[in-house]
């Protein structure tokens, strides 16, 4: 059963971000997490299963060979699950069952997307031994409410799967492991996924799909400000173009402006002037080596306990202990 909480954001936080980030001097931008409202979450599960998109795969076989390996060392004794942007929960089953054939076990998905969370109660509400309780909210909000309902001696198990770490820049990814950790207890865990470097066509085609799933992803950013903020942006006068940035290893996506425009948006109280090959920056993808991994978790204060590299696709999990 889903228990809803408070919802992580009002369409005035919306409003504020989209005329914060695109009436900016420099490069315009707007935050990735917008990107997941009902429709861009619907086209996400799409991109999880393109060919050319084998993350989600590499991960999911991962949690499936190794879900034993991972869940124990915080054995035995009880241990509570949260899962920070659970989406539709699929890959999560092996790290509940792993739990679940040994005790009664508590899931608590944190996401930012009603929708998601709905789906994720539809995949995994109805497990054996597995109750289910999601919160509606950001990432550090939502695990800061887990964390406060933790009973004595139980061990909290963080899930950060996918690659959504490489979002942040690197000194944003330090700091908020280091505010995850902040509300976790010795020998707690965190379940970290990072996608590893690979060869640069495979990373291009894995953000840029030859049917154009990903590149309506993109658009649908556009679209949703114009669905809930009044705008008029002409969908048409954009393309989705995904760049490689070198030096800090990055993937980028960004909305390229085809003509001269203005857009106006009357719920953010703000128009927008954009040139001809003008972008709006949406959503970075930072990219590891292992050795980058160990050293983040050490900042942060962790320790890595275990990594596991997918062997098809460059991509690992690392299970962190809190020091």
């Amino acid at each position: 059963m889903l228990t809803k909480t408070i919802p992580f954001s009002s369409l005035a936080d919306f409003a504020a971000d989209v005329r914060a980030g695109l009436t900016r001097q420099a490069q315009k931008e707007l935050p990735s997490k917008y990107l997941y409202d009902q429709v861009g979450s619907a086209l996400f599960e799409v991109i999880t299963v393109l060919p050319e998109y084998g993350l989600t795969r590499a991960d999911e076989r991962i949690l499936r060979q190794h879900a034993e390996a991972m869940v124990r060392p915080l054995l035995p004794g009880p241990v509570m699950v949260a899962e920070m942007g659970s989406g539709s929960g699929k890959k999560t089953r092996w790290i509940l069952e792993a739990l679940a054939r040994r005790q009664p076990t508590a899931y608590y998905p944190i996401e930012i997307s009603h929708t998601a969370l709905e789906q994720c109660a539809k995949e995994l509400g109805q497990m054996d031994r597995v109750s289910l309780v999601g919160f509606e909210q950001p990432y550090l909000e939502g695990l800061l409410s887990v964390a406060a309902g933790r009973r004595t001696g139980e061990r909290l198990l963080v899930l950060f799967l996918g690659s959504t770490i490489g979002n942040f820049d690197r000194p944003a990814a330090d700091r908020f492991l280091a505010e995850v950790r902040h509300r976790l207890n010795r020998g707690d865990a965190l379940l970290l996924g990072t996608d590893l470097e690979k060869p640069l066509p495979q990373l291009i085609a894995a953000y840029d799909d030859a049917l154009g799933v990903t590149a309506s992803f993109n658009l649908n950013l556009l679209a949703r400000i114009n669905r809930e903020l009044d705008a008029d942006f002409d969908l048409d006068a954009f393309r989705h173009r995904v760049r490689w940035e070198p030096t800090e290893r990055r993937v980028e996506m960004h909305l390229l402006s085809l003509h001269q425009q203005t857009v106006a948006i009357p719920g953010a109280a703000c128009s927008v002037s954009l040139a001809e090959g003008e972008t709006i920056w949406t959503e970075s993808s930072y990219k590891y080596r292992l050795e980058d991994v160990d050293a983040m978790a050490h900042r942060s204060g962790f320790r890595v306990e275990e990594q596991w590299v997918d062997a098809e696709w460059p991509f690992a999990q690392s299970l962190l202990i809190a020091d």
